[in-house]
């Protein structure tokens, strides 16, 4: 056998070996597709979560009053006018507003909350703070905090697109009032009340104003 069939046969033989190898290590495939790479496990989950929350209820709303409610209803037709309307930070807002406002009535400064009452409401509070002092009786009232908040209703006028929120409050406070010569006649130093009030908030969505203004008060 001559020296180039030799060289022949070993080059033959040298790939039959690397092509038998090389189907070891990466398998057999048909035609040009492309081995399958495997997604990251957190890319994975991540792309399913995104897709729940992007097809899914707004728990901005369903987090506060039951899903399919009028009153979810009426939130869900808030945001549509305004889609940076949160229900969360409502409530927040409404939180601080009554102590705001509760403290102001309990203390006779009735001034300061003014442009967050509605007229009658506003005019309630005075004739109260009044009448207080016409019979010489002065409130000693300390703010502890809200125990308790929750939203008991919405509605949206779609005429006026007027917006109606109503939040129950407990809230916790110190109370003592004392007649003109300074007798304390109801409450006790140092003794936290619990108070509970029924609180409407109203707002015209779509307007430059955006402050809510208190419309109802009840327990």
């Amino acid at each position: 056998m001559n020296s180039p069939i030799l060289q022949l046969l070993v080059l033959a033989g040298i790939a039959v070996f690397l092509i038998l190898r090389l189907k070891s290590v990466l398998g057999t495939r048909d035609g040009y597709e492309a081995p399958p790479a495997e997604r990251p496990a957190a890319d994975t989950e991540a792309r399913r979560n995104f897709e729940v929350i992007e097809g899914g209820p707004d728990h901005d709303i369903i987090d506060n009053v039951p899903e399919g409610s009028p009153a979810a209803d009426a939130l869900s037709r808030m945001k549509a006018i305004e889609p940076s309307f949160n229900v969360g930070q409502f409530l927040q807002g409404a939180r601080g507003a009554y102590e705001m406002i509760l403290m102001g009535f309990e203390r006779g400064d009735l001034a300061q909350v003014k442009p967050f009452l509605a007229e009658d409401v506003y005019e309630a509070f005075a004739e109260v703070v009044e009448d207080r002092e016409k019979k010489g009786l002065t409130i000693d009232a300390e703010f502890i905090g809200v125990r308790e908040l929750s939203l008991v209703d919405a509605t949206l006028d779609e005429e006026t697109k007027a917006a109606e929120i109503t939040v129950k409050f407990i809230g916790e406070l110190t109370y003592v009032v004392r007649d003109n010569a300074g007798e304390v006649i109801e409450g006790k130093d140092g003794k936290i009340k619990r108070q509970k009030d029924v609180w409407t908030f109203e707002r015209v969505f779509g307007s430059d104003d955006p402050n809510w203004h208190l419309v109802a008060t009840g327990e």
